[in-house]
């Protein structure tokens, strides 16, 4: 592949420190899908408000990531942004905000994420409609799904395209749910959507709990996956921050090997993380890739590249670099 104006500047000046551990993961990363490997990738943080999709979606289309696992916040706000872009207000001062002015975005029913502001009724309330149809229509039918298989049926149902207020090609979501990408989502009653869901149950809108799938039947999809999957080719491991995005599926290799007794099971194949967590007092976001190997996760030879740094400064370039941009 020629590389780009954005690949060539970033080979050019980013030769030492974080910015060569940049280099070096993006270019591991390129060598393990050349050599027949496949890629997971992990979103927490904010990402997908950070508008994260305007690369990764290319990424999902040009078939460079395999899997993906995210929390439910950015699950769902990738779509907030999909049919409200034109209602986000960004606060680019807001180191200087006081509790007066965050009240008063309460009272705009503006949330705010650093300095973006998520717009409650045109984002969150107009997706909840959306999405508790499928629900409702899942419970009456005594049908079960998963978070983001929810998502994948009112994106392709197409009941929000007429309302979508970008380019929907720089949805990563909607690139994820044309090609049917396999994405875990642990933890999802911890995001907007699961908050309101609950809400649901409580006032019998929604009669079974159930009706919506989530984490020990995640992992257990994920172990299926991972299984299948590493018979035909390597399995690289791409975190962008930290918390259970990560944390979870990583996970899945020494239950794999010390609960299910599958020995031939093989290790992630790579493994890079983008986070400013610094290591201290058991922080395992901050922890050096190396402490993974005595959790069984990862191999004394498993490529691996960690760069302290912004992700939404870093993923971005990265993503470039393996689009050729």
């Amino acid at each position: 592949m020629i590389k780009g104006p954005v690949s060539q500047f970033i080979t050019r000046h980013y030769r030492h420190f974080n910015a060569a551990a940049l280099v070096d993961a993006a270019q591991g990363y390129e060598k393990l899908l050349a050599d027949g490997g496949k890629m997971f990738v992990t979103l927490a943080g904010a990402m997908s408000t950070a508008e994260l999709g305007l690369s990764l979606a290319e990424m999902i289309r040009q078939g460079k990531v395999h899997g993906i696992c995210c929390t439910g916040a950015n699950l769902e706000e990738d779509v907030f942004n999909l049919v409200a872009h034109d209602y986000y207000r960004r606060v680019p001062h807001y180191r200087d905000l006081t509790p007066r002015d965050e009240q008063e975005l309460l009272d705009r029913h503006l949330n705010r994420v650093t300095d973006t502001c998520i717009p409650e009724g045109e984002a969150m309330r107009r997706i909840e409609q959306a999405v508790l149809e499928e629900w409702v229509a899942a419970d009456r039918a005594g049908q079960r799904f998963f978070p983001h298989q929810f998502m994948y049926q009112i994106l392709l149902g197409g009941k929000l395209r007429a309302e979508y207020q970008i380019d929907p090609r720089d949805s990563w979501l909607l690139a994820a749910a044309e090609r049917d990408l396999p994405i875990f989502v642990p933890g999802w009653e911890d995001s907007t959507l699961g908050n309101m869901f609950t809400g649901h149950v409580i006032s019998g809108d929604v009669k079974n709990v159930h009706t919506v799938r989530t984490g020990i039947e995640y992992m257990r999809e994920l172990a299926e996956w991972y299984t299948a999957l590493t018979v035909q080719a390597p399995l690289g491991f791409f975190q962008i921050g930290g918390g259970i995005a990560g944390d979870f599926p990583i996970c899945v290799v020494p239950m794999l090997h010390q609960d299910l007794q599958r020995p031939n099971v093989p290790l992630w194949a790579y493994f890079c993380q983008i986070s400013d967590s610094t290591t201290s007092y058991g922080s395992y976001s901050g922890a050096v890739p190396n402490e993974k190997i005595t959790w069984g996760k990862l191999g004394i030879d498993t490529p691996k590249f960690i760069i302290e740094s912004d992700a939404t400064i870093v993923a971005p370039l990265m993503f470039a670099y393996l689009l050729g941009w």
